[in-house]
């Protein structure tokens, strides 16, 4: 199984890092920062608008900069049959 990886951007810095997708839905993305014994798992979650994810961890804030219609477009896209399970 390969591990989806996404970008976020740290809205201190203003730098890209990637990080480790743990769950994926529409209404929250669950991620993890960092290897081994020093990893951090951090919940982000959809902006007043939905045209951003975000979330804080360590006292600093990330931002996935997808929409949630995007988001819910990849999930579909990556397991088409969670979708014909829904109708």
């Amino acid at each position: 199984m390969r591990d989806e990886k996404i970008k976020v951007r740290v809205t201190e810095s203003g730098e890209h890092i990637e990080v480790v997708v743990l769950k994926k839905r529409a209404d929250a993305i669950t991620v993890v920062l960092g290897k081994g014994v020093h990893n951090v798992q951090c919940e982000l979650l959809p902006t007043r608008t939905g045209r951003a994810y975000a979330g804080r961890v360590m006292g600093r804030e990330i931002v996935y900069e997808r929409s949630r219609e995007e988001v819910q477009a990849d999930i579909d896209r990556l397991n088409p049959k969670l979708r014909r399970s829904r109708r």
